[in-house]
């Protein structure tokens, strides 16, 4: 096992990597900005270092100074969590080349997955079912491209080849906008990602948001640990996730699940990832995948009893998978709220001082969060503060059990977005479970 982990990030996803460190006897090293030094994993991690003031680009997303925070802790190994530089390149191949662990995916594989035309060229010669769309790049070719868009047929997206986080999307429903929308997708691509390819899909109407959790060992070994619908969300960003997804059949999940795994082992893929898709009309669309721990992981957990992140643990210190898919059992139904830091209604980001917190407690009721009373929520990094998951026999419990522990919690002095994810899962659509992703910004008026 390794001796000694660096957690190269903050907050909840910290705090779950520290955890499961130590559950493993592994040595931990918290890296900080001077905003952070009072983070609760700071605090319990074995060694800390300071790598920065507040903002990000001076901290979290400073190579140098994290693999000089490995160097001088004599760690072996940098796990990213997810953000910052989970899913750069870049900062896996210089944490390899620095004679370190990198605790996820080979550099090449989140290089390959981090372009989303990659992605789905790579997708569509594994057999992976893809949105209808371009193949390639946009090219300075407008006949061509409006010939392509009619093929394809309105309404269609432009994306961000580079894209991710719901950033660098525009939808175009008639053909007279076409070429405005691409050139300033394009625009902004670049200012976002440092890179301005862009190329367009088929937009689907009413389409659900399921994502199909795997690891694979690097070693010729991969499964997947069923599915995760994620379709309540705002801006493309998610808010509540359930696992597994409601309605779809076990015939369903294991025919998605098991050409994931098969893609996975054709690439050998190594560590934790996810595969994303549109569903439609009982068919399933790829869309990105995701090289690192996703922030919903925890009900994949509750409803397989697999430690996802001790798996990546053990994965990077060379051992191959300690499962098989005929271990890998789907009971009951767990739901996660992300909880942040942030108006119910307008959604503007509410930093400040915690006055008092009270955890949600109960039979199935999990918690990961770094906050405690007292505790100041930074403005210079994302809103979320916790994550609630409910687990039952089904969905049913589930529900019930998340609608309790919502009510018992308390966050006192800033505001959150609590209410909101009351008002959601008292309504009468979300609990059928018939929600697309849609759903919330409709209901929002939005």
């Amino acid at each position: 096992m390794l001796d000694k982990v660096v957690i190269a990030n903050r907050g909840e996803i910290a705090l779950r990597i520290l955890r499961a460190c130590k559950e493993l006897g592994i040595k931990t090293v918290a890296v900080h900005s001077t905003a952070d030094r009072d983070l609760m994993h700071v605090r319990l991690a074995d060694e800390s270092v300071c790598i920065g003031p507040p903002p990000p680009s001076e901290s979290y997303l400073s190579i140098p100074a994290i693999i000089s925070a490995a160097e001088i802790t004599d760690a072996v190994a940098i796990h990213p969590g997810y953000g910052f530089l989970a899913e750069n390149a870049s900062f896996a191949e210089q944490v390899e080349k620095s004679g370190f662990i990198f605790i996820g995916p080979k550099p090449d594989s989140i290089r390959q997955m981090g372009d989303k035309v990659a992605a789905i060229q790579a997708m569509k010669s594994l057999g992976i079912p893809c949105v209808p769309g371009s193949s390639d790049p946009i090219a300075d070719d407008d006949a061509a491209t409006m010939r392509m868009a009619r093929d394809i047929g309105y309404p269609i997206i432009i994306k961000a080849a580079g894209g991710g986080g719901g950033r660098g999307m525009r939808v175009v429903h008639t053909e007279p906008h076409l070429l405005n929308a691409i050139a300033m997708t394009r625009t902004e691509a670049r200012a976002a990602f440092n890179n301005d390819k862009v190329y367009m899909e088929k937009y689907l109407q009413t389409p659900r948001h399921i994502e199909i959790q795997v690891i694979g060992d690097g070693q010729g070994n991969a499964v997947h640990l069923g599915e995760r619908d994620c379709s309540i969300q705002r801006r493309h960003q998610k808010i509540i996730e359930e696992a597994p997804a409601p309605g779809l059949t076990p015939e369903q999940r294991e025919a998605i699940g098991e050409r994931c795994a098969k893609a996975c082992r054709d690439m050998n893929y190594r560590g934790a990832g996810t595969f994303e898709f549109l569903y439609e009309n009982n068919a399933f669309f790829f869309i990105e995948m995701n090289t690192r721990i996703q922030v919903e992981h925890p009900i994949t957990e509750m409803i397989t009893g697999i430690d996802i992140v001790k798996e990546q643990l053990r994965i990077a210190a060379g051992h191959k998978l300690s499962l098989s898919q005929s271990d890998i059992k789907i009971k009951g139904h767990a739901i996660e709220c992300r909880i942040n830091a942030e108006d119910p209604r307008s959604f503007v980001p509410c930093p400040g001082t915690i006055s008092h917190f009270h955890a949600p407690g109960g039979p199935g009721i999990r918690l990961d969060s770094h906050i405690y009373s007292s505790y100041k929520v930074p403005p210079f990094y994302d809103s979320l503060i916790a994550k609630v998951i409910a687990y039952g026999d089904n969905r049913e419990i589930a529900l019930a059990r998340m609608r309790n522990a919502l009510d018992e919690m308390v966050v006192d002095g800033i505001k959150t977005n609590i209410p909101l994810h009351q008002d959601i899962l008292r309504g009468n659509t979300f609990q059928k479970g018939i929600v697309n992703i849609h759903y919330l910004e409709q209901w929002l008026n939005l």
